[in-house]
């Protein structure tokens, strides 16, 4: 009795290894079709045997061979594969033909990596093999090398049997197992494809689609002004990530084409939407490469102010309670203007919280903050402005919804190339010093032509005393962190357009720790006469102190300060402009215009 029960035990757990088995194949897209219109049958067989199949589409399998499931599965998907491959095909030598037709399976399964082979058929198959048929025919010329007899189901004996009546027992009628294995071809294809690009994780997967994916293809489906962005970020939405990076509800990182959401935080679909699409303005925005030395954290915040002011006039979704950074008194204002004035009061702007946290900026930095000097290869922040400038265009066309004024203002303008920094210190020139204007004047005759010599002609001359107080001052930062080739540059640029504007003389104060009055000096001796000292930590306030108490500069002239912005804060109270490497930034903020040199 109790062999009996211990029989029955070890028969239903083969049944369940091979049902588990029957469960892989039929999961598999390659095989599912087929998996469908076959029939399995338990039967009782010698120990050393396996299954073998008929041409009817009927599985028979041995209920007494112990075997882990996915050694039944690839026993089954071979059984499969012999209808499949359409094997049923009467030959002379019908045994030849079944292992020519089993190193083909052996070989397919191999390289598709399918399931385990069982011991006794795991050996490597080096064999270089076209087709069955030329397999079958080189078996007739040469005989069967004994490595290759190995590979059946049933050892020693075929094992797909031909039906004499095919229609006597077909589980599914007159299945087409030809056409059926196509279909799984074509299948598994498709599910190859979806799993590269992310869809599903293995093949023949459920696709099961997120809270942040749906919201992605919404934006890519139904609302152009993002679609072009969302389609090139990848969605990471592992709780585990966002807590090694400190990511609270959301971050971005730009560079990484990466948008980090923390699905352990509940929200909506619309809070979803919300979080993708302000992350998504933060890429096509340029908000990382406009920072230009800034402090990185409070100008996350003017940008978030920005964005979700923009967001909630859009009513698109709904803004999360946590991290969301918004306030009606900075409406239609710019992330710059912004940025000025809550640097203001920086104590109390540290407590905020964005989408990442407190105290920390949900722009994840994956470079050093001198990126944007020099890319090599893909501009991705031009690839972005482009996108976003697209989607801007379709999103009009289409008439897909409301944008405000300000977001369509500034998607154009980051659309048109950065007006260069020499540029706009050429037009603060010609604000500046505007050109004089020329008088005609017979007080001194001119060239006289020879065919009349008694007619007096007369020339062009500035307009006598305009070029009295047409002057300006250079402050310029002499300290030893100064990159001497920046300054030449500055130098050099500044020479040229005084030349040009008619500024006979500049006055020139030179300052690091101490400030040194050089005068009045031409524009062409600026570069002669500077020389960069190294005399520890720049101090400027002085020589603005000296050149306002100066009794020999007007009152009115400009002052354009050249540094590095490791100096003091600064009082100013004529016209000013800064001159500063790009990236750098000032201990203050500048009420006169700064131009940012490459």
């Amino acid at each position: 009795m109790a062999k009996k029960k211990k029989a029955s035990q070890q028969e239903h757990k083969n049944e369940k290894a091979i049902a588990l088995g029957h469960d892989i194949v039929s999961t598999h897209p390659l095989f599912e079709a087929l998996c469908h219109a076959v029939y399995m049958q338990y039967e009782s067989m010698p120990q050393k045997d396996w299954a073998y199949v008929t041409s009817a589409g009927v599985i028979y399998v041995n209920q007494d061979k112990k075997g882990q499931p996915n050694e039944w599965a690839y026993v089954i998907a071979h059984c499969l594969l012999h209808l499949g491959l359409h094997h049923h095909q009467s030959k002379e030598q019908q045994e030849l033909w079944n292992i020519a037709c089993d190193c083909y399976i052996t070989k397919f399964l191999a390289e598709l990596k399918f399931g385990q082979a069982p011991k006794e058929m795991s050996n490597p198959l080096f064999e270089a093999i076209s087709s069955e048929e030329k397999l079958y025919e080189r078996f007739l010329r040469e005989g069967v090398p004994d490595d290759l007899k190995g590979y059946s189901t049933m050892p020693g004996q075929v094992d797909f049997v031909i039906s004499q009546n095919q229609t006597g027992y077909l589980y599914r009628g007159n299945s087409d197992f030809a056409a059926l294995f196509a279909e799984g071809l074509s299948k598994a294809v498709q599910s190859a494809i979806r799993v590269a690009g992310g869809v599903e994780n293995t093949l023949g997967g459920t696709t099961r689609v997120t809270q942040a994916q749906r919201a992605k293809a919404w934006f890519m489906s139904s609302y152009p002004l993002f679609g072009a962005l969302a389609a090139d970020f990848t969605i990471i939405e592992d709780p585990l990530i966002c807590t090694r990076m400190d990511i609270s509800v959301a971050a971005i990182a730009v560079e990484t084409k990466e948008i980090y959401l923390n699905t352990a935080v509940g929200m909506t679909d619309e809070e979803m939407r919300f979080l993708m699409a302000h992350e998504l303005l933060h890429a096509g925005l340029s908000h990382a490469t406009r920072r230009q030395g800034r402090d990185p954290y409070l100008w996350n915040v003017a940008c978030d102010y920005v964005i979700n002011g923009w967001l909630i006039d859009m009513q698109i979704g709904e803004m999360p309670a946590f991290g969301g950074l918004y306030d009606p008194a900075l409406k239609g204002l710019s992330a710059e203007s912004i940025y000025d004035r809550i640097v203001t009061d920086i104590r109390m702007y540290r407590k905020l919280r964005t989408f990442r946290g407190q105290g920390i900026g949900d722009m994840i930095e994956t470079n050093p903050p001198d990126f944007w000097e020099g890319k090599v290869g893909v501009d991705l922040d031009a690839f972005y402005r482009r996108a976003l400038s697209q989607g801007l265009s379709y999103h009009m066309t289409q008439e897909r919804g409301y944008l405000p004024q300000g977001l369509i203002e500034e998607i154009r303008s980051l659309a048109q190339p950065p007006i260069a920094w020499d540029v706009a210190l050429a037009k603060w020139f010609d604000r500046m010093f505007q050109p004089i204007e020329k008088v005609r004047t017979y007080t001194r005759p001119s060239r006289r032509q020879a065919s009349t010599p008694d007619i007096a002609r007369p020339r062009w001359i500035h307009q006598s005393g305009e070029e009295d107080g047409r002057t300006f001052a250079v402050l310029i930062d002499t300290s030893g962190s100064m990159d001497r080739l920046l300054l030449g540059k500055a130098l050099g640029t500044i020479a040229s357009y005084s030349i040009a504007r008619d500024v006979p003389f500049v006055r020139v104060i030179f300052c690091d720790a101490v400030a040194y009055d050089a005068g009045y000096l031409a524009p062409e001796e600026l570069l002669m006469k500077v020389k960069v000292r190294g005399r520890g930590g720049t101090v400027l306030q002085p020589g603005i102190q000296l050149l306002e108490a100066a009794q020999d500069f007007p009152k009115d002239g400009p002052i354009l300060i050249i540094t590095d912005g490791q100096c003091d804060r600064l009082a100013i109270k004529r016209q000013h402009a800064f001159v500063l490497p790009q990236g750098a930034k000032l201990p203050f903020v500048p009420k006169g215009e700064v131009f940012r040199m490459k």
